[in-house]
Protein backbone atom coordinates (compact mmCIF):
# COMPACT_ATOMS: atom_id res chain seq x y z
CA UNK A 1 0.00 0.00 0.00
CA UNK A 2 2.84 2.39 0.91
CA UNK A 3 4.59 1.63 -2.38
CA UNK A 4 1.40 2.35 -4.32
CA UNK A 5 1.00 5.68 -2.53
CA UNK A 6 4.56 6.66 -3.39
CA UNK A 7 3.99 5.87 -7.06
CA UNK A 8 0.82 7.97 -7.11
CA UNK A 9 2.63 10.86 -5.42
CA UNK A 10 5.38 10.77 -8.04
CA UNK A 11 2.93 10.49 -10.92
CA UNK A 12 0.33 13.02 -9.89
CA UNK A 13 2.16 15.59 -7.79
CA UNK A 14 1.40 18.36 -10.28
CA UNK A 15 -2.35 17.86 -10.46
CA UNK A 16 -4.72 20.22 -8.76
CA UNK A 17 -6.29 17.57 -6.55
CA UNK A 18 -2.86 16.56 -5.23
CA UNK A 19 -1.09 19.89 -5.18
CA UNK A 20 -0.19 19.31 -1.54
CA UNK A 21 2.31 16.68 -2.62
CA UNK A 22 4.54 19.41 -4.06
CA UNK A 23 5.12 20.93 -0.62
CA UNK A 24 4.90 17.87 1.64
CA UNK A 25 7.81 17.37 4.08
CA UNK A 26 10.60 15.16 2.80
CA UNK A 27 10.80 11.59 4.12
CA UNK A 28 13.38 8.84 3.78
CA UNK A 29 11.39 7.28 0.95
CA UNK A 30 11.59 10.59 -0.95
CA UNK A 31 15.38 10.28 -1.17
CA UNK A 32 14.99 6.81 -2.69
CA UNK A 33 12.33 8.07 -5.09
CA UNK A 34 14.50 11.02 -6.13
CA UNK A 35 17.52 8.83 -6.92
CA UNK A 36 15.35 6.37 -8.83
CA UNK A 37 13.82 9.22 -10.83
CA UNK A 38 17.26 10.57 -11.75
CA UNK A 39 18.29 7.13 -13.01
CA UNK A 40 15.09 6.79 -15.04
CA UNK A 41 15.61 10.28 -16.50
CA UNK A 42 19.03 9.16 -17.72
CA UNK A 43 17.45 6.14 -19.40
CA UNK A 44 14.81 8.35 -21.03
CA UNK A 45 17.22 10.94 -22.46
CA UNK A 46 19.48 8.20 -23.81
CA UNK A 47 16.52 6.48 -25.46
CA UNK A 48 15.20 9.70 -27.02
CA UNK A 49 18.51 10.84 -28.45
CA UNK A 50 19.11 7.44 -30.05
CA UNK A 51 15.57 7.19 -31.43
CA UNK A 52 15.36 7.86 -35.18
CA UNK A 53 11.92 9.42 -34.62
CA UNK A 54 13.68 12.25 -32.78
CA UNK A 55 16.52 12.93 -35.18
CA UNK A 56 18.04 16.31 -34.46
CA UNK A 57 17.18 16.26 -30.75
CA UNK A 58 20.84 16.26 -29.78
CA UNK A 59 21.52 19.39 -31.81
CA UNK A 60 18.47 21.17 -30.39
CA UNK A 61 19.45 20.10 -26.88
CA UNK A 62 22.87 21.65 -27.34
CA UNK A 63 21.24 25.02 -28.09
CA UNK A 64 18.73 24.83 -25.22
CA UNK A 65 19.01 26.71 -21.94
CA UNK A 66 17.64 23.73 -20.06
CA UNK A 67 15.83 20.43 -20.36
CA UNK A 68 12.95 18.86 -18.44
CA UNK A 69 12.82 15.06 -18.45
CA UNK A 70 9.71 13.19 -17.31
CA UNK A 71 10.33 9.41 -17.41
CA UNK A 72 6.66 8.61 -16.89
CA UNK A 73 3.58 10.78 -17.43
CA UNK A 74 0.44 8.85 -16.60
CA UNK A 75 -3.04 9.11 -18.02
CA UNK A 76 -5.00 9.15 -14.80
CA UNK A 77 -8.62 9.88 -15.66
CA UNK A 78 -9.75 6.72 -13.97
CA UNK A 79 -8.23 7.92 -10.68
CA UNK A 80 -8.11 11.70 -10.52
CA UNK A 81 -9.55 13.09 -13.73
CA UNK A 82 -6.22 14.35 -15.02
CA UNK A 83 -2.76 13.35 -16.15
CA UNK A 84 0.66 14.06 -14.74
CA UNK A 85 4.15 13.04 -13.72
CA UNK A 86 7.31 14.02 -11.88
CA UNK A 87 10.61 14.79 -13.57
CA UNK A 88 13.85 16.72 -13.41
CA UNK A 89 15.14 20.03 -14.76
CA UNK A 90 18.77 20.47 -15.83
CA UNK A 91 20.35 23.78 -16.87
CA UNK A 92 22.98 24.34 -19.54
CA UNK A 93 26.05 25.94 -17.94
CA UNK A 94 27.07 27.54 -21.24
CA UNK A 95 30.43 25.77 -21.19
CA UNK A 96 29.44 22.40 -22.58
CA UNK A 97 28.23 21.02 -19.27
CA UNK A 98 24.96 20.75 -17.37
CA UNK A 99 23.95 21.37 -13.76
CA UNK A 100 21.18 20.02 -11.55
CA UNK A 101 18.82 18.37 -11.27
CA UNK A 102 15.92 20.23 -9.72
CA UNK A 103 12.70 18.24 -9.36
CA UNK A 104 9.43 19.33 -10.94
CA UNK A 105 5.90 18.11 -11.48
CA UNK A 106 3.79 18.46 -14.61
CA UNK A 107 0.02 18.16 -14.60
CA UNK A 108 -2.77 18.60 -17.11
CA UNK A 109 -6.44 17.79 -17.55
CA UNK A 110 -5.44 15.82 -20.63
CA UNK A 111 -2.35 15.24 -22.76
CA UNK A 112 -4.29 13.78 -25.67
CA UNK A 113 -3.11 10.22 -25.16
CA UNK A 114 -3.54 7.89 -28.09
CA UNK A 115 -6.18 5.20 -27.80
CA UNK A 116 -4.97 2.41 -25.55
CA UNK A 117 -2.01 4.37 -24.18
CA UNK A 118 -1.82 5.00 -20.44
CA UNK A 119 1.73 6.31 -19.98
CA UNK A 120 4.34 8.27 -21.91
CA UNK A 121 7.88 9.60 -21.60
CA UNK A 122 8.24 13.34 -22.13
CA UNK A 123 11.28 15.54 -22.76
CA UNK A 124 10.81 19.32 -22.90
CA UNK A 125 13.55 21.61 -24.15
CA UNK A 126 13.73 24.98 -22.40
CA UNK A 127 14.81 27.10 -25.33
CA UNK A 128 14.98 30.64 -23.97
CA UNK A 129 16.50 32.29 -20.92
CA UNK A 130 13.11 33.82 -20.18
CA UNK A 131 11.58 30.35 -20.01
CA UNK A 132 14.31 29.04 -17.72
CA UNK A 133 14.02 32.06 -15.43
CA UNK A 134 10.26 31.58 -15.18
CA UNK A 135 10.74 28.01 -13.97
CA UNK A 136 13.01 29.24 -11.19
CA UNK A 137 10.51 31.68 -9.73
CA UNK A 138 6.97 30.40 -10.16
CA UNK A 139 4.58 27.88 -11.62
CA UNK A 140 4.53 27.95 -15.40
CA UNK A 141 1.54 27.17 -17.58
CA UNK A 142 2.69 26.03 -21.00
CA UNK A 143 0.90 27.90 -23.74
CA UNK A 144 -0.26 30.52 -21.23
CA UNK A 145 2.72 31.95 -19.38
CA UNK A 146 5.13 30.77 -22.07
CA UNK A 147 4.87 29.62 -25.68
CA UNK A 148 5.14 25.92 -26.41
CA UNK A 149 5.45 23.75 -29.50
CA UNK A 150 4.98 20.01 -29.81
CA UNK A 151 7.80 18.51 -31.83
CA UNK A 152 6.75 16.83 -35.05
CA UNK A 153 8.85 14.81 -37.42
CA UNK A 154 10.87 17.15 -39.61
CA UNK A 155 10.41 20.17 -37.36
CA UNK A 156 13.44 22.43 -37.39
CA UNK A 157 14.81 21.07 -40.64
CA UNK A 158 15.66 24.08 -42.78
CA UNK A 159 13.76 26.41 -40.48
CA UNK A 160 13.57 27.80 -36.97
CA UNK A 161 11.60 27.02 -33.83
CA UNK A 162 10.41 30.14 -32.03
CA UNK A 163 8.66 28.66 -28.97
CA UNK A 164 10.02 29.00 -25.43
CA UNK A 165 9.45 25.29 -24.84
CA UNK A 166 9.44 22.35 -27.26
CA UNK A 167 8.02 19.02 -26.11
CA UNK A 168 8.99 15.56 -27.34
CA UNK A 169 7.00 12.50 -26.29
CA UNK A 170 7.04 8.76 -26.81
CA UNK A 171 4.80 5.84 -25.88
CA UNK A 172 6.59 2.51 -25.66
CA UNK A 173 9.52 3.98 -27.56
CA UNK A 174 7.49 5.36 -30.48
CA UNK A 175 6.78 9.01 -31.34
CA UNK A 176 3.56 10.13 -29.63
CA UNK A 177 3.13 13.89 -30.15
CA UNK A 178 1.28 14.52 -26.88
CA UNK A 179 -0.38 17.91 -26.54
CA UNK A 180 1.40 19.52 -23.59
CA UNK A 181 -0.02 23.03 -23.98
CA UNK A 182 -2.08 23.87 -20.91
CA UNK A 183 0.16 21.77 -18.68
CA UNK A 184 1.39 23.31 -15.44
CA UNK A 185 5.00 22.92 -14.31
CA UNK A 186 5.75 23.35 -10.61
CA UNK A 187 8.64 22.72 -8.21
CA UNK A 188 8.61 19.42 -6.28
CA UNK A 189 10.06 20.81 -3.07
CA UNK A 190 10.03 17.58 -1.07
CA UNK A 191 12.19 15.74 -3.59
CA UNK A 192 14.63 18.63 -3.88
CA UNK A 193 14.99 18.61 -0.09
CA UNK A 194 15.38 14.84 0.06
CA UNK A 195 17.91 14.63 -2.78
CA UNK A 196 20.17 17.39 -1.45
CA UNK A 197 19.66 16.81 2.27
CA UNK A 198 18.31 20.28 3.06
CA UNK A 199 15.69 22.74 1.78
CA UNK A 200 16.88 24.28 -1.49
CA UNK A 201 15.29 26.26 -4.28
CA UNK A 202 15.76 25.67 -8.02
CA UNK A 203 17.89 28.83 -8.07
CA UNK A 204 20.13 27.40 -5.32
CA UNK A 205 20.59 24.27 -7.44
CA UNK A 206 20.83 25.60 -10.98
CA UNK A 207 22.09 29.19 -10.69
CA UNK A 208 23.99 29.55 -7.43
CA UNK A 209 25.07 25.88 -7.60
CA UNK A 210 25.21 25.67 -3.84
CA UNK A 211 24.48 21.93 -3.74
CA UNK A 212 25.27 18.80 -5.70
CA UNK A 213 24.73 15.06 -5.40
CA UNK A 214 26.99 12.39 -6.90
CA UNK A 215 23.88 10.37 -7.72
CA UNK A 216 23.27 12.83 -10.57
CA UNK A 217 26.66 12.29 -12.21
CA UNK A 218 25.43 9.70 -14.70
CA UNK A 219 22.50 11.84 -15.84
CA UNK A 220 24.61 14.97 -16.23
CA UNK A 221 27.23 13.08 -18.20
CA UNK A 222 24.59 11.52 -20.45
CA UNK A 223 23.05 14.89 -21.32
CA UNK A 224 26.46 16.47 -21.89
CA UNK A 225 27.40 13.63 -24.22
CA UNK A 226 24.33 13.81 -26.44
CA UNK A 227 23.98 17.63 -26.54
CA UNK A 228 25.77 18.63 -29.74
Amino acid sequence: MQNTRRKLMLAFGALGLTAGFATMPAHASDAEDAKALVHKAQTTINAFTHNKDFSGLGAELGKAKGVLIFPKVLKAGFVLGGSGGTGVLLANDGKGGWVGPAFYTMGSASFGFQAGASAAEVVILVRTQKALDSLLTSKVKLGGDASVAVWKKGMGAGGTIDADFVGYSAVKGAFAGLAIDGSVLDVRESLNTAFYGKPVTPSDILVKREVSNPAAAGLLAAVSKVAK
